[in-house]
């Protein structure tokens, strides 16, 4: 897969090394986010500024959306988003705390937004101002999307008033803003009579934010709660009732550019698993030897195929990455443990009342587990390659 890059573009893939550099480099002012055992909110939302003001949040928006932050810059070609992402993943830059505005929401915005909702919404995600929640999942629905029991009412006003619930929702509770799918017309059912409505989180006795804890000891998701939470009647995207079509275009938007970004990582973490593989000598017992190899090869083939579908809208291009990376990294989490031996069960100290004291390969391996789950389950995901695009029967489903 050849995939060269400009001198243009190798110009600006030192500008970044070096922004990243004067920022997360030892003794920096960002440095510790690199490291950090606990989530950090407040150090989390200055960085997510620190970004917006260097102009690094949505490059990739077209005209008319605006130009980079603070630079006066257009908008960026996909070339140097790649050159970003690798150059942000090689930093280990933290995982951006915007990044459900800026990689799905604001892509779902210039496609089905109308004018003022991309003047008031897209200014504020690309300066790291506000963030964005996801109000998708519901529970007893499991992976199924169209189970959705959370509803909006059109007001005498013409707001929306919603009322439900959802779950497994990231980042909820220091979420600005959230985009939920309701069912907006009374008596439908399935993907029919759905609406994406734009709330505001700061709605108290109306929207309540309960934390889940996690395996690994933190709690970056939770459950939502909605008792009339109110939608301006402007902030429906895309027309009500189509919901459905605009959240399907949405889950589309994962891949590609942050694909190729992930991979990065991915290949620091697998460098580190060799690196224990050589110091505890299980790189010399050959069934550990070969899955090494076989995670190496994995990891190639799918970099290969997030170049060959960049830029593309091909039909199952984001399940079918999605089905990859999330059983590699699972994969990769159990190996990390294995080829350390009976050590990897040993913390990294004494164990606190408030958090656990992992090592980088436990909270790997417990982190990873819901790497097969969150964003569409491997079930949904072969359901949709099965039916979209190898045009196979559609699954039964029972009626209740």
């Amino acid at each position: 897969m050849d995939f060269s890059f400009s001198a243009a573009d190798e110009a600006f893939r030192v500008r970044a090394r070096d922004w990243l550099a004067e920022r997360l480099g030892d003794g920096r002012p960002f440095a510790d986010l690199r490291t950090a055992q606990r989530f950090d909110p407040d150090r989390r939302r200055a960085w997510e500024r620190e970004l917006g003001s260097g102009g690094w949040i949505g490059l990739g928006w077209p005209e008319p959306a605006g130009t980079r932050p603070g630079t006066g810059e257009p908008a960026t070609p996909l070339s140097r988003q790649v050159v970003w992402a690798e150059e942000y993943a090689r930093a280990a830059g933290p995982a951006p705390l915007g990044i459900v505005g800026e990689q799905l929401l604001a892509p779902t915005l210039l496609r089905h937004g109308s004018d003022d909702q991309r003047k008031r919404f897209l200014p504020p995600i690309a300066s790291g101002e506000e963030l964005w929640c996801q109000g998708y999942s519901e529970p007893g629905a499991g992976s199924d999307l169209a189970a959705v029991r959370t509803t909006g009412t059109l007001a005498p006003d013409g707001s929306w008033r919603v009322t439900g619930q959802k779950t497994w929702t990231s980042l909820s509770q220091w979420a600005d803003w959230c985009f939920v799918l309701a069912r907006t017309e009374p008596g439908s059912q399935r993907h029919h009579g759905l609406s994406l409505l734009l709330l505001p989180m700061d709605q108290p006795g109306r929207i309540e934010v309960r934390p889940i804890r996690q395996l690994d000891g933190d709690s970056e998701f939770s459950e939502v709660f909605f008792d009339g939470a109110e939608a301006a009647a402007d902030h429906v995207l895309g027309e009500a009732g189509d919901g459905w079509r605009v959240a399907m275009d949405l889950l589309s938007f994962e891949r590609g550019v942050g694909m190729l970004a992930r991979q990065i990582g991915y290949a620091r973490e697998l460098d580190g698993v060799l690196a224990l593989a050589r110091a505890s000598g299980a790189v010399d017992d050959p069934v550990l030897r070969e899955r090494l190899t076989r995670q190496w090869a994995e990891l190639h083939v799918m970099r290969c195929n997030a170049l060959r579908t960049l830029g593309t809208a091909e039909p199952g291009t984001a399940a079918v990455a999605k089905l990859v990376w999330g059983g590699w990294h699972q994969r990769l989490g159990e190996l990390s443990l294995q080829v350390q031996g009976a050590s990897a069960a040993l913390g990294r100290g004494p164990h606190q009342a408030d958090a656990y004291r992992l090592t980088q390969s436990q909270h790997r391996m417990l982190f990873s587990r819901a790497d097969t789950l969150y964003g569409g389950s491997d079930q949904i995901q072969r359901n949709l390659i099965a039916e979209r695009v190898l045009g196979l029967p559609r699954e039964s489903r029972t009626r209740s």
